[in-house]
């Protein structure tokens, strides 16, 4: 039940990088290095989630 939780946690997480960096996208100036910082996260968290669900299906924790 914990690493189900942790999957949705770093999905969630994921999205709202994702929500961020296009706001920086679009208000911020060509200077700004906070959409580099956003998508650095986000890739961060990408691999944390398939680590999280590769972990899970080899323990059985998320087979049927």
């Amino acid at each position: 039940m914990l690493l189900k939780v942790l999957i949705a946690l770093v999905f969630l997480a994921m999205l709202a990088s994702l929500a961020a960096g296009a706001g920086f996208l679009l208000r911020d100036e060509a200077a700004s290095r906070r959409l580099l910082v956003s998508l650095k996260l986000r890739v961060a968290l990408a691999a944390t989630l398939l680590g999280l669900l590769f972990y899970g299906f080899y323990a059985g924790g998320l087979a049927g």
